[in-house]
């Protein structure tokens, strides 16, 4: 019996702690440079923040093509305010059993970065950058279901 309450207390505290590794960029180019620059890695990029509803409720269709589509590698960037990222941002990851890679990214200076995601991205969330080979491939909407999101990315990596 102690065996089961040790390991249990332990995959509680493992599972906490893999909440808390999320890597916080102040700046894209670094997020760049640090998260999406194998260039043998097909990359799905979700920019999203908890207080954006759209974003929270496509998060599951992502984290399903994180777990079944083995050709990408998701990665959700949060928009989310620094100053939250431990009283809202890691308690809802932790909520919501957020699997895929998440990165917090804290730059504000807007008109900098998003014409380095794509010239003619609005600034508005949820957005979707998929990179492969070094091709671009980005859309500002919000997916409906899975299967949209899934066959929106297989029909531009394939």
């Amino acid at each position: 019996m102690k065996y089961y309450i040790f390991f249990a207390v332990m995959f509680l505290f493992s599972v906490q702690i893999q909440a808390q590794k999320i890597a916080v960029y102040d700046n894209y180019a670094a997020l760049e440079k640090a998260v999406l620059s194998d260039t043998n890695t097909t990359y799905v990029v979700n920019f999203w923040a908890t207080w954006c509803a759209p974003c929270v409720k496509e998060l599951p269709h992502f984290e399903q093509l994180n777990a079944e589509n083995k050709k990408v590698k998701v990665v959700l960037v949060s928009l989310d305010f620094k100053n939250q990222y431990e009283a809202k941002l890691l308690p809802f990851l932790k909520k919501k059993a957020i699997k895929s890679e998440v990165v917090l990214l804290t730059d504000k200076d807007y008109n900098t970065w998003l014409p380095t995601v794509d010239k003619d991205w609005s600034g508005s969330i949820p957005a979707t950058l998929i990179i492969k080979n070094g091709k671009k491939v980005f859309v500002e909407k919000m997916f409906a279901s899975y299967e949209e999101l899934n066959q929106y990315v297989n029909s531009n990596i394939n």
